[in-house]
């Protein structure tokens, strides 16, 4: 038995939330491709704009990938 369920449910909320905001970044990130002026503003969203916001949008994963590392090496620790 765990003792780190409620640390693995967070992590498992910041994963949902993570995929939504990976996919909220990809259709914003097509709109806003689409709703500037000109070649060099478009190439500039998609160089540069894009990256950043999948970027940003990536971080609760990596963070509920941590709370389960935590998790994880706590079982590990006390089960000894």
């Amino acid at each position: 038995m765990t003792h780190y369920g409620t640390l693995r449910l967070w992590a498992a909320l910041l994963t949902f939330v993570g995929v939504l905001a990976m996919l909220g970044a990809t259709i914003g990130a097509i709109v806003w491709a689409f709703e500037v002026d000109g070649f060099w503003q478009t190439l500039g969203v998609l160089l540069i704009g894009v990256p950043v916001a999948v970027f940003l949008a990536t971080l609760p994963i990596a963070l509920a990938q941590a709370m389960r590392a935590i998790a994880d090496v706590g079982d590990t620790v006390s089960a000894r």
